[in-house]
């Protein structure tokens, strides 16, 4: 088997003081390490200067979703504590049929507590929300019904906003639970569409004073949508990474993002994306001649070494965990040794890791 295909070809060490527990003190204050695909030349920046990169006529294209607080503490109605992290942000709720005053929608979590709740019991999360254990999963997943009462002026999304907690990455150490700071910075500037329970982390490095300086420069931004599932957590298992089952999520590009994309590229300039949710969402909505339709649907492109990138010029992301599926694709954007050697440069210069760590600009065009 190719070494590209093996999973155990993307291991490497990384010392645990590497992976930041805190953002930067700025947003924009991060490192920034830019690796040169052509010349294998690696320079060491502050993200700030990514600016230096750009130039008019460029396109930078960001995930616009939004983090939603999907982490719940509460009781069961016995006594006991639980936790209850939502897989994925509510659908359309309906009145619950025992009581027109609450509202119910059906949603698939993970939970913990001392003893696995069983179907029927109640989950107790504040005054007004609550879930219903519903059916108990193979795979460790638990379906409730999620239910709520809203107050004047109120919705779902106010009710998790006051309950619910920021759902950190499990590597990020929050004993007592997230903080206000956790609620703001993990959080893109330009989140809009709200259903991510984990942020697109490449974005985060942006403040509004950097948004500001790239639109003076004369660098076009288009925003695309892919909800950030708990799939991008999830560990890959197979010897073989071919084999792996990636996770789908929803995605939506519309009519005029595309036409941007489209007028950039056929003008000869440069498509940036912001982060491999970025990626994931332009090569799937490209078809064979890299031209972008507008699309609303839920993607399971899996993008590993041997991908044909028909949109994609440059990229910006953040250093990604061993043996995982964001490591595959930024392997696939630059070749994996070239990757692994660069990774090992961060960790030798104290680069910081994952979604609080510092980020990476990856030129493939120059």
């Amino acid at each position: 088997m190719d070494d590209d295909f093996q999973l155990s070809a993307y291991d490497y060490d990384l010392p645990p003081e590497r992976i930041a527990q805190q953002p930067a003190v700025r947003r924009d204050q991060s490192r920034l390490m830019v690796l040169d695909v052509g010349s294998d030349a690696l320079q060491h920046r502050r993200f700030s200067e990514i600016t230096d990169l750009l130039r008019p006529g460029d396109l930078l294209v960001v995930n616009n979703t939004r983090v939603f607080p999907a982490r719940l503490l509460g009781r069961k109605d016995t006594g006991g504590r639980v936790e209850m992290l939502l897989l994925h942000y509510p659908g359309e709720t309906a009145p619950c049929p025992d009581n027109a005053d609450w509202r119910e929608s059906r949603v698939l979590t993970l939970v913990r507590s001392s003893k696995r709740p069983r179907p029927g019991a109640r989950l107790l999360f504040g005054d007004r929300l609550q879930a219903v254990v519903e059916e108990l999963c193979e795979d460790g997943k638990v379906g409730v019904r999620l239910r709520y009462r809203p107050g004047e002026g109120e919705d779902l999304e106010t009710l998790l906003s006051r309950h619910g907690q920021m759902p950190l990455p499990p590597y990020i150490r929050r004993p007592e639970g997230c903080t206000g700071e956790d609620r703001d910075r993990y959080q893109t500037r330009y989140a809009r569409e709200t259903g991510s329970v984990a942020a697109p982390t490449a974005g985060l490095h942006f403040s509004d004073t950097l948004l500001e300086r790239i639109r003076q420069q004369g660098i076009a931004t288009a925003s695309v949508t892919l909800h950030v599932g708990y799939g991008t957590f999830a560990p890959v298992r197979t010897k073989d990474i071919r084999q792996h089952a990636i996770h789908s999520e929803y995605v939506h590009v519309g009519r005029e993002a595309a036409d941007t994309i489209n007028r950039t590229r056929a003008s000869g300039n440069r498509v940036w994306a912001v982060g491999t949710t970025t990626v994931r969402t332009l090569e799937f909505a490209a078809d064979a001649n890299g031209r972008v339709r507008p699309v609303r649907d839920f993607c399971d492109m899996f993008i590993y070494p041997g991908h044909r990138f028909r949109v994609v010029d440059n990229l910006v992301t953040n250093f990604h965990l061993p043996r995982s599926s964001l490591l595959f694709l930024v392997s696939a954007l630059a070749g994996r040794n070239r990757i692994l050697a660069s990774y090992q440069e961060a960790i030798r210069l104290g680069y910081r890791f994952f979604s609080y760590g510092d980020a990476m600009a990856i030129i493939t065009r120059k």
